[in-house]
């Protein structure tokens, strides 16, 4: 009881500490702080000071407080813009498209690793999975074009037909989505296999030894350990639903699939490095990343929920 009151005592000692002599106290791990704390200031909180860009008819002329303030003018052009419903249809169906079908991909992948006992067949299995993420998107998109060509591509060759499967709107987000977990699936395993890795190796002796078989044991103890790992990166993965690769849209893009697969990050790209619209682009990806939060807001709070309610029988 002593000990403990000391320990209070002790506690309300260093809370009652100044500011300054606490940085005096443990100054080299301030200082330690101080380095990527200023490089975090320069590059990611000043830039964004060019934001008001969107909010002004910007001229590289007459720079960003000689150009024209316009407030909301470049977001109500955007919004009334014929092709606005379907740029943020096609943004929104392709990220949600791609976060139910990829994201639980890499999570059965682990469960199944981890219950293979044959490591040489394990570690092959890992490489062969996790290889397509060390390859680049243009040459996944030029693999695609060479597969999906109408004229000796690999798939009408299999199939006996000659379809311009890139051409085909109804085609593309299955395209971008099967590709997408082709290339990422494998990578995605690494967080949950390190996760899984730290789970107490008695936990599976005790289940075997009260006849729990293999898919009981992943319910009542894999599951469990990965709820955590699973809500943090639905999290991140939310935070991002507005954000479509703008790289593998704009190689797999022709005129006749933009029903599918115009998007906002793509028209961003043509407004602002193409016709040099740099006050709209920039209104335009403002738009987006007050989407972006908006959602990961949302999903935090659900996300938190579910996982206070979840349980595993």
């Amino acid at each position: 009881m002593k000990e403990s009151q000391g320990a209070l005592v002790d506690r309300r000692v260093v809370q009652k500490k100044s500011l300054m002599s606490r940085v005096k106290e443990h100054w080299q791990l301030y200082a330690m702080l101080l380095i990527p704390l200023v490089l975090t200031i320069i590059y990611k909180y000043l830039p964004m000071w060019g934001i008001q860009i969107a909010f002004r008819d910007y001229k590289a002329s007459q720079g960003i407080f000689g150009s024209e303030w316009v407030g909301f003018e470049w977001f109500e052009r955007f919004f009334h813009s014929p092709n606005f419903e379907r740029m943020l249809s096609n943004t929104f169906l392709l990220s949600l498209f791609s976060l139910l079908w990829s994201f639980p991909i890499p999570i059965i992948l682990a469960l199944l690793l981890n219950q293979m006992r044959f490591k040489k067949l394990k570690t092959t299995i890992q490489t062969i999975l996790y290889a397509p993420h060390f390859i680049s998107t243009m040459i996944v998109c030029g693999m695609l074009h060479i597969f999906l060509s109408p004229s000796g591509g690999l798939i009408n060759l299999l199939f006996g037909t000659s379809i311009d499967f890139l051409s085909e709107s109804t085609a593309f987000r299955t395209i971008y989505i099967a590709s997408g977990i082709w290339q990422d699936a494998g990578w995605g395993i690494i967080v949950y296999m390190a996760t899984l890795a730290g789970i107490d190796a008695s936990l599976y002796e005790a289940a075997k030894i009260d006849g729990a078989s293999m898919f009981q044991r992943i319910i009542n103890i894999d599951l469990p350990s990965l709820v955590p790992m699973i809500v943090l990166m639905l999290i991140m993965s939310a935070g991002n639903l507005m954000n479509v690769g703008f790289e593998k849209v704009w190689l797999l893009q022709t005129d006749l699939n933009k029903a599918t697969s115009d998007v906002i990050s793509v028209y961003v790209y043509q407004q602002g490095i193409e016709n040099a619209k740099y006050s709209y682009s920039t209104a335009v990806g403002l738009f987006s990343t007050v989407i972006n939060i908006i959602l990961l807001l949302i999903v935090n709070k659900v996300a938190k929920k579910l996982s206070e309610d979840v349980s595993f029988v």
